[in-house]
Formats: C-alpha cells, sequence, structure tokens
C-alpha cells in the first residue's frame, strides 16, 4: 500500500487536472495504427467485444428537447377534445395519479384541446401539426412514437432518468455508454460530442447540467465534449500566445513521460486516461476548427437548414454539425435544445420552439439521406416527457398552459434501420393514458444500443461489487418498430 503522504498528493494532481479544459476531452486507448478504440467492457463471466450483433447504425444524432415538447400540439392528434372543452378531467381517466406542485391545488382541471390543427401527411398518412409544415414533409421518413412513458414527474430527473437510466446523479450517460463499448471512428474527433441550444420559445429553460453526458464511474475519457458556439468550441484548445505548435508537442512528450512515471508510482488507470486526453486534444487543434468551419457548404445546403445556420450556437448551425459530424465519424452526436417547458402561454411559446427547431430538424434528415447517410444514422427526437389534456391555470380561448405528464409523451425516429413512415403506439383519447404498446425508457435505450449492435443486457461495468448497465435490470428491444 502506498504511504498516505504520496495518496494525498495524487489526489491533488487529480483534482488541480480536471480543472483543464483539455482534461475533458473524451479519448479511446491509443493502438499502434493510430485508430482509438475502446476498452473492452467486463461483463459476468469475462471480457465482452463489441458490437456482438451485426449491427444497423453506425451512429446516433440525439436530439434531445429539454422542457418536455407537447404531444397534443405536434402528433398526438386528439380530435374529440373539441367537444369536451372546459370539460373537467374525468377521474376514471386520472386514476389518481399524482400531480405536480403547479397544478395539485387547482379545484378545477378543464380540459383545453389544441388550437392547432392537424393533417396526415405523405404515403404514411401520419398525423402531424402545422406547427412542424417541414417535419411534415418527411413524414415518410419518420417512425412517430405516441406510446412513450416515464417514471419521472419533475425535469431534472426526467432528464436524467433519459440520458442515464437513473434519476438521481452519478450513472454514466448513453454516449458515455457508447463510447466505452464501440470506442471511436475517427482517432482525431472524440466519439461523443454534445451541444447546447437556447430556444425562443421560453427564455427561463431548464437548466442543464454538464453530468447529463458525463461518465459517471466509467474512466472519464468516456464522457462526452461540449461543443460551444463562438470563436472557440472548445475552451484553451489554441496554442497560448507565444507558444507554437511544436512547443505544444514538446510540451505534451515531456507531461507524457512525467504522467507515466507517476503510473508506476499510484497505478491510477485515469493517470493514462490523462495522457490520451492530451493527444487527441493535440490533434483536435486541427479538426476542430475544420469541422466547425461550415465556409465549404454550398448555398443551397445551408439555405436548407434555415437562417439561423449562419448563427454559430443556434440549434439549425447545431444541426449542420451534427451532419458534419456524422460524416467524420463521430459515434454519438447529441443536442440539447432548450425552452420547451410551456406552462402558460403555450400557443406563442410553442410556435417559437416549433420555428427554432422544425426546418433544421427535416434539412438534416433529408441532407443525411442524399448523402447515403441516414441509412447507419439513427435519428431521435424528443424530450423527457408529455404534458396534461388540462390546463395549467386559466384556460382562455386563445390562450393555455399544459403542465408536466409522465404516462405518456410522443418521440419520432429515423435511419438506423427503424422502419419509416409509420406511428407506434397509441393513447386513450385524452392522450392520459397510454393503450396500446407502451414503450420505456429503458425499452428505447435498449433499442438504440441494438441498432448499434449491442445487447443492451451486456454492456456493463462492475462498480462497487455489482454490474451495472444503462438498461439497469429493465429494458426490451421493440423490434416492431426495426426493419
Amino acid at each position: 500500500m502506498e504511504p498516505l503522504q504520496t495518496v494525498q498528493k495524487s489526489n491533488r494532481r487529480q483534482f488541480l487536472s480536471a480543472g483543464l479544459a483539455m482534461g475533458a476531452m473524451a479519448a479511446g486507448a491509443i493502438t499502434a495504427d493510430g485508430a482509438t478504440v475502446a476498452e473492452s467492457p467486463t461483463v459476468s463471466g469475462g471480457q465482452q467485444t463489441f458490437p456482438n450483433r451485426t449491427p444497423r447504425a453506425k451512429r446516433v444524432i440525439y436530439m434531445f428537447q429539454s422542457g418536455a415538447p407537447s404531444q397534443f400540439e405536434l402528433f398526438d392528434y386528439k380530435p374529440k377534445l373539441e367537444k369536451l372543452a372546459k370539460t373537467e378531467l374525468p377521474d376514471s381517466i386520472r386514476q389518481g395519479q399524482r400531480l405536480t406542485g403547479m397544478t395539485s391545488r387547482q379545484s378545477s382541471f378543464p380540459i383545453a384541446p389544441s388550437v392547432f390543427k392537424f393533417k396526415q401527411h405523405g404515403q404514411s398518412g401520419n398525423w402531424i401539426s402545422e406547427l412542424l409544415p417541414y417535419t411534415s414533409q418527411i413524414a415518410d421518413d419518420l417512425c412517430i412514437v405516441k406510446s412513450m412513458k416515464t417514471e419521472a414527474i419533475n425535469h431534472d430527473p426526467a432528464i436524467t432518468f433519459c440520458q442515464t437510466g437513473f434519476q438521481l446523479a452519478g450513472r454514466p450517460s448513453i454516449g458515455a455508454w457508447l463510447a466505452y463499448g464501440l470506442g471511436s471512428e475517427n482517432k482525431d474527433l472524440p466519439s461523443y460530442i454534445v451541444m447546447v441550444s437556447r430556444g425562443t420559445g421560453r427564455a427561463a429553460g431548464q437548466p442543464l447540467y454538464d453530468r447529463l453526458w458525463g461518465s459517471g464511474f466509467l474512466p472519464t475519457k468516456y464522457q462526452g465534449v461540449k461543443l460551444r458556439g463562438g470563436k472557440e468550441p472548445v475552451l484553451y484548445l489554441r496554442n497560448p500566445q507565444g507558444c507554437t505548435t511544436q512547443l505544444r508537442r514538446e510540451m505534451l512528450d515531456d507531461i507524457a513521460e512525467l504522467n507515466k512515471l507517476k503510473h508506476k508510482q499510484v497505478g491510477d488507470p485515469e493517470i493514462m486516461t490523462r495522457i490520451a486526453q492530451y493527444e487527441l486534444s493535440f490533434r483536435m487543434q486541427a479538426s476542430v476548427p475544420e469541422l466547425t468551419d461550415i465556409s465549404d457548404e454550398p448555398k443551397n445546403i445551408l439555405e436548407m437548414y434555415g437562417p439561423d445556420v449562419h448563427k454559430p450556437g443556434t440549434y439549425a448551425r447545431n444541426c449542420l454539425l451534427a451532419r458534419r459530424m456524422a460524416e467524420r465519424g463521430v459515434r454519438f452526436i447529441q443536442m440539447f435544445h432548450m425552452g420547451w417547458d410551456q406552462h402558460n402561454n403555450l400557443p406563442d411559446h410553442m410556435s417559437k420552439q416549433c420555428r427554432d427547431t422544425d426546418q433544421p430538424s427535416a434539412a438534416l434528415v433529408m441532407d443525411l439521406k442524399q448523402r447515403g447517410l441516414l441509412d447507419d444514422t439513427l435519428i431521435v427526437w424528443g424530450g423527457e416527457f408529455g404534458r396534461t389534456v388540462y390546463c395549467q391555470g386559466k384556460l382562455r380561448p386563445d390562450n393555455y398552459g399544459r403542465d408536466h405528464h409522465p404516462r405518456n409523451f410522443s418521440i419520432w425516429m429515423a435511419g438506423g434501420g427503424v422502419k419509416p413512415g409509420i406511428t407506434y403506439g397509441e393513447t386513450d383519447d385524452f392522450s392520459y393514458n397510454i393503450t396500446e404498446h407502451p414503450v420505456e425508457v429503458f425499452d428505447l435505450n435498449a433499442t438504440i444500443l441494438h441498432q448499434l449492435g449491442i445487447d443492451h443486457k451486456k454492456l456493463t461495468h462492475r462498480f462497487q461489487g455489482r454490474d451495472y448497465r444503462l438498461t439497469d435490470v429493465h429494458g426490451k428491444v421493440v423490434k416492431d418498430i426495426l426493419a
């Protein structure tokens, strides 16, 4: 055992190093030919190599709509509610469900039909709201799941649950699990990249914490790398003034030697992770500026994504960057878009949110499709839960709000071996309870892993005497939606 003084010095070094931006770079173990691979995840009975089945997708683009979009206004068409407008939600439908503190003290729960019109689109006949005219154009590429459900009723635990399979913070994110299991296809870019944008629908959106793309108890090299808008997409990636590339190279070589010596002393695997992170950071000095420079994009492609594509940090720009990442072999691309929490002024706020996201989301699907990338790119669009059929606060003819609703919500998927042009699952006439094919968050995550060639029950990591996995002890692949 090492002396206490040595352990304390090691811990201080780890603490100080964690403050460096480079320490957040996610890198795989470096092989002789320069490719990056994942460590072999440990499962009961020995090592497991992934993919362990034939994959349908090589990468995932997860467009997470933070704040929970209302299914009533987008995909779950409920025409019978028109006749029930302003009437009370029947107790037989609510069935004693717990409510949030924002509506639990209301004396009345009046039904609020959507003010937006729906139409069927494409050969599939998928019902889509007038709020999504561009998404309507790709109706035949979409698999709309109307029967999602979750366990959490408030935002932070619900978002954490979607990303990690657990409502409490501390578990690895889905992107970290995939980086752990599959590694990277590009030695010059992280295998897991995250982008965040803020919508115009509600300025005070739900906060998003870095732990949502963290590695939890997995090695830190698997955590997501956040790409920022602006001149420095990754902080401190550029050489400081007066430091040449050659000088930086020599400095990193010297630091690597010191780290190797320290690793021999204390045996901390995070030290080797740090060496790999520094090396990836050095390579990213060239790869990230090339990735984020969209000056080589044709005019017609930029127009496809809409006018906001010219503004760094917007949802539209992030969608275009997601396509560029997919081309360059980034394994897991996650976009968080804030502002979907419409407790009041829903018609105005949702209209703005949809203007932010509708055109770029559809453009991303079309762009990938025309480049032959949609078949092996799995796209997921959705939030953390749904919204209530009853109005939060006072119901007016042209204005209303909706509270949180975990019992059912809608998402869509495209590409990556998912059946196109279908609607899966059904809800009752109040979009309050699922009547056909419920899909748990565990099931969605199991299906994502399945399409990437991973048996979700076998991708595990032993921590504190137990084998953990993204889907915990739950989850089944939703085979009905797979092509």
